[in-house]
């Protein structure tokens, strides 16, 4: 609560000048990182470090574009193996290899997963990919390039900027604009309302529910699913509105990362609007140096599970995210081939149904994502199919409220403002400027929602990310 104001009170009337304010920021940014575990800053440092210097390497020796450029990324995604999934190898390897009468001794170790690694390697990874194929000349302000790395509001869950949108506003000049700071601010409300309301009541009866969901009857297991659903939407969604609300405070635009995902009309739909920041990496850096759609059909849909494969291992170091990633290709891939000969016309389906059918296969991956196992995934799917109905879950009724009366209220202010960059950016319509005190209740609710109906779940689901 005290962290934010002072940086932006600092930022804007003390470190002026351009450099001096990137600087701050850069200071501010591993104050924040540091206040969860002061020892990794080291590891951001290091990996920001060496893609700086490699960018520098690239310009004064463009022979080694090639080399430096695979250098760094196969640090890069070293270090980033090395913390997130050498334990998950280690182990499927030990498990292979006694499948197969051979027994090693293997020693296992606790790497404890640094947070937001898996972003900013990304987001490092993009600037030494986009030097090496000269699409962005190298910079030499290392400060604006820490910045850039570790630029506190994104820093730890996103959206995942590319060099070429991000680097640049380092480098340039920045004013304050009021109408911008009091736009963020907006965005802001509206993603703490996700998180705190939504999202973090959402959170009590998931995970009741999977704590016991043996015992417990069809009904409650698909409101299990459906609350999940709109707990990973509300969590994700509403840090990407703060994160992008709180940039805009410091005259930094982010990229968009969701558009309104649960009003898509098919799974195609659905990926153009959900975590857009990550398909769009893997879309530049995968997906189009495979082959893209410009191919064989066969490769096209190859490109397809391979992306989301791997967008499935990013999320994490088990089998359920990599299931879950080849869930979403399987769907993709069969939208397509049916869309291509025609015997698929989301024309000729009713909004509504498409919409519901969407949500609904949404759902299923969901549950996939969210299970400990792929046991536990196939065996919750299994009770929602073979399980009496049961009660409903009303032994949580109160909290089920309040989650219930959050999605709905949620869902209603994203439709009004589907238009727009974020649901609550409607109120800025002429319309809503003769209805000022409208306006301002609607802000007094959510402020009020957000201190009387608060979850008591704090952390964000994608910091394990």
């Amino acid at each position: 609560m005290v962290f934010l104001p002072v940086v932006f009170a600092l930022y804007w009337f003390v470190f002026r000048p351009r450099r001096w304010q990137n600087l701050f920021i850069v200071v501010a940014s591993y104050v924040f990182y540091g206040w969860w575990d002061w020892r990794f800053l080291a590891l951001i440092a290091f990996t920001t470090a060496c893609s700086y210097a490699g960018g520098l390497a690239m310009l004064y020796r463009p022979g080694w574009k090639r080399l430096v450029g695979l250098f760094n990324a196969v640090l890069a995604l070293g270090i980033l193996g090395l913390f997130k999934y050498f334990n998950f190898f280690a182990d499927n390897l030990l498990s292979l290899m006694s499948l197969m009468g051979i027994n090693l001794d293997w020693c296992t170790v606790n790497v404890v997963l640094p947070v937001g690694i898996s972003f900013y390697t990304f987001q490092a990874l993009s600037y030494t990919i986009d030097v090496a194929r000269g699409r962005i000349t190298p910079t030499r302000d290392i400060v604006a390039f820490f910045a850039y790395i570790s630029f506190f509001p994104q820093l730890v869950a996103g959206p995942i900027e590319r060099a070429t949108d991000l680097l640049p506003q380092f480098i340039g000049s920045r004013r304050f604009s009021y109408h911008q700071a009091v736009d963020g601010m907006r965005q802001m409300l509206w993603g703490f309302f996700k998180k705190m309301v939504v999202a973090d009541n959402c959170a009590i009866a998931v995970n009741t529910i999977w704590a016991d969901y043996q015992h417990a009857g069809s009904i409650t297991l698909i409101v299990g699913a459906v609350l999940f659903s709109f707990q990973i939407y509300g969590d994700f969604s509403g840090y990407s509105d703060i994160a992008i609300g709180c940039a805009r405070l410091f005259g930094i635009r982010l990229s968009r990362n969701f558009q309104f995902p649960y009003f898509a009309h098919n799974i195609r739909d659905f990926w153009r609007r959900w975590h857009i920041s990550l398909m769009r990496w893997f879309t530049h850096y995968v997906y189009i140096p495979l082959g893209g759609s410009h191919c064989a059909q066969w490769k096209h849909m190859r490109n397809i599970f391979i992306v989301f494969a791997l967008s499935g291992l990013w999320h994490g170091a088990n089998w359920t995210f990599i299931t879950w990633g080849l869930y979403h290709a399987a769907l993709l891939c069969t939208h397509l081939s049916l869309y291509d000969k025609n015997h698929f016309r989301p024309s000729s389906f009713n909004r509504v149904a498409s919409v519901v059918t969407t949500f609904t296969l949404v759902t299923i991956g969901w549950i996939i994502f969210r299970a400990p196992t792929l046991h536990d995934a196939c065996h919750y799917l299994q009770h929602i199919f073979t399980t009496a109905s049961g009660d409903w879950p009303g032994f949580y009724s109160l909290n089920l409220t309040i989650s219930l009366a959050a999605i709905t209220a949620m869902m209603v202010v994203e439709w009004m403002g589907r238009h727009h960059e974020y649901a609550l950016q409607f109120v800025t319509g002429k319309t809503w400027n003769g209805q000022l005190v409208v306006k301002y209740a609607l802000y007094v609710v959510l402020a009020m929602s957000i201190c009387v109906f608060s979850g008591t779940q704090s952390q964000f689901i994608y910091f394990q990310f």
